[in-house]
């Protein structure tokens, strides 16, 4: 597997040698776009305004507009030289407790892998970390751009999680987002209904069960059998139905906890 991003950890004078690589892998399906017609795969290519032909990768360079149609060449080796330090080198600024860090801040985890003869210091932060309970805020440049990142131990690694600036977080103060005073027993009885849902959380329980229903929908249109759709569409609830919906999820989930477990739901109904 290869690193995305190699450097070193700067941890005060300690410099640690570590490899980047992505933590998590996305699972969905893959469509390809076709020509509606004959239902031929579409190819996406770039042209040359000016001279309307094809280019090829080769042909093609990065180029930033100063003013209106004038634009400076700028190549990967200028962006090294923006900032030649922070291209490899990860540099730890501040320390903070986790929950201290809005989740909105968080974009995606990578995993860090000590370099050659790095193990020491690695496990000497991985574990000053996990005894002080707190996460340590860096960092990096990759991708030309520069990150910010928050890195905390993850059983015997070092994840790095890549976070969001305070300005890439969208100001919402004019969304209509309401201010109503709620009535202390319709706040009781949703309390009583999100203890009643409580649990430890375990990541192995949830699954992406939309890819699975669409494999059964594929499934069902290459065998040209109609398909019936699962479920209805959730309507709102009305205001005056709140104490009842309320009432009602209490009592389904108080009968479904003395229900013995029931067999796995079938595949998506065909015909």
């Amino acid at each position: 597997m290869r690193p995305l991003w190699s450097g070193t950890i700067a941890f005060g004078l300690v410099n640690i040698p570590v490899s980047l690589y992505s933590a998590t892998e996305e699972h969905s399906l893959s469509f390809n776009m076709l020509h509606k017609k004959d239902l031929s795969p579409i190819r996406y290519a770039k042209y040359c305004k000016a001279e309307e032909v094809e280019l090829t990768k080769d042909d093609i360079v990065k180029g930033y507009e100063y003013e209106k149609d004038m634009y400076v060449i700028i190549s990967d080796e200028d962006f090294k030289l923006a900032l030649p330090e922070k291209t490899k080198s990860l540099d730890i600024t501040s320390f903070a407790f986790e929950d201290e860090i809005d989740t909105i801040y968080f974009e995606k985890p990578y995993i860090l892998e000590p370099g050659k003869n790095a193990a020491k210091a690695y496990t000497l932060l991985r574990d000053a970390l996990f005894d002080t309970q707190k996460v340590a805020i860096a960092s990096f440049v990759m991708h030309n751009k520069e990150h910010l990142a928050a890195i905390k131990p993850y059983g015997r690694a070092l994840i790095l999680h890549q976070m969001r600036y305070a300005s890439e977080v969208k100001d919402f103060s004019q969304l209509e987002l309401p201010v109503i005073k709620i009535a202390p027993k319709e706040l009781d009885m949703a309390a009583q209904l999100i203890d009643q849902l409580t649990e430890p959380f375990n990541p192995e329980k949830y699954k992406d069960n939309f890819v699975e229903e669409m494999l059964n929908v594929i499934e069902a249109k290459i065998k040209k059998h109609k398909i019936h759709p699962k479920g209805n569409v959730p309507q709102a609830t009305v205001t005056g139905d709140l104490m009842s919906k309320l009432k009602a999820s209490l009592e389904t989930k108080k009968s479904s906890a003395l229900r013995p477990a029931g067999r796995k739901k079938s595949k998506a109904a065909v015909s």
